[in-house]
């Protein structure tokens, strides 16, 4: 049995400062964590979306913060700066954070979200889990995307993984057992569950076509599957507006040449026939597998205000 090392260059806790006295906040215990990395596979910029649109529209708060220093290689990602005539402004640091959110009713959860690390990946595993274990996190829900050969005429498919079998049974349309290039993400939900911590990750499908665009259709799918995981009420408003403006300029190219016509037609028989008969559940869907309805929605928001704000 090897001795445990430790010190400064190793200690996780060297990795990141805190916001002392929002960390130590009982109202942070308990909460749900969602995560974000950029820099791998981030097909369609789904991460970089849906880390733009919590922060911009939700009310935030930095919980901790990591040592970009420690974890970054600069001379592989280098970061950007402006020339401006005839001097030097806007460097864009590299950020690594987690940040406390409150959704759109009001409830707080926790977001860590920033480029994804270069170096000291289980260094850095080691300081997640010690905070996921500090803060005592309910669920960690982490999301990620890849390139599929699927037509963006059909709904958006997902992949979910993890220890938390309700949320991944019947949901995923693609389970394959095959070898990939980890990620942090995979590092993290390994070691998350090794330390018996409730975690899903979810893999969002976006049309191999369009992997090296902003697609914000992905994104809204992400959200909502980060907000059903969660109970959360995510933002997507912002995102289905530009997901129609790209969609209409993705069926003006698609009209336009009948070479893209026929490989879209191929994708949608290929997916149409892999889909024939598979039935896949939703997470918005109740014990017996129906959708509420908008009356049973609003009634859920009527009573979780009530909870929140009882009258006197």
């Amino acid at each position: 049995m090897f001795e445990r090392i430790s010190g400064s260059l190793l200690d996780p806790d060297a990795l990141y400062a805190k916001n002392i006295e929002l960390f130590h906040s009982p109202e942070l215990r308990g909460l749900n964590l969602v995560m974000g990395f950029t820099g791998f596979a981030d097909a369609g910029h789904v991460v970089r979306q849906i880390t733009a649109e919590l922060l911009d529209n939700l009310d935030s708060e930095r919980v901790a913060v990591f040592d970009a220093d420690q974890l970054i290689d600069y001379r592989s990602r280098r970061p950007h700066v402006s020339f401006v005539e005839d001097h030097l402004e806007d460097y864009q640091a590299p950020s690594l954070a987690l940040y406390r959110l409150i959704d759109g009713l009001g409830r707080p959860f926790l977001f860590l979200a920033g480029f994804e690390p270069d170096l000291q990946w289980e260094r850095f595993a080691r300081a997640v889990v010690q905070i996921v274990e500090s803060l005592d996190v309910n669920l960690v829900t982490w999301i990620h995307s890849i390139p599929m050969p699927v037509p963006h005429t059909r709904p958006v498919g997902v992949t979910v993984h993890g220890n938390r079998p309700e949320l991944i049974e019947g949901i995923s349309a693609w389970k394959p057992t095959v070898e990939v290039p980890a990620a942090v993400g995979h590092v993290l939900e390994l070691r998350l569950a090794d330390a018996g911590r409730n975690v899903a990750g979810y893999v969002i499908h976006v049309p191999h076509y369009l992997a090296e665009a902003e697609y914000p259709t992905a994104a809204v799918a992400g959200l909502e599957y980060l907000g059903a995981a969660t109970s959360l009420m995510l933002p997507t408003d912002r995102l289905r507006e530009s997901g129609r403006d790209v969609g209409r300029q993705i069926a003006e190219q698609v009209e336009a040449s009948e070479d893209v016509q026929q490989v879209v037609a191929k994708l949608e028989a290929r997916y149409d026939e892999k889909a024939e008969g598979t039935v896949r559940r939703s997470l918005l869907a109740d014990e017996n597998d129906e959708l509420p309805d908008a009356d049973a929605l609003g009634a859920a928001v009527e009573a979780y205000l009530a909870r929140e704000n009882p009258t006197p």
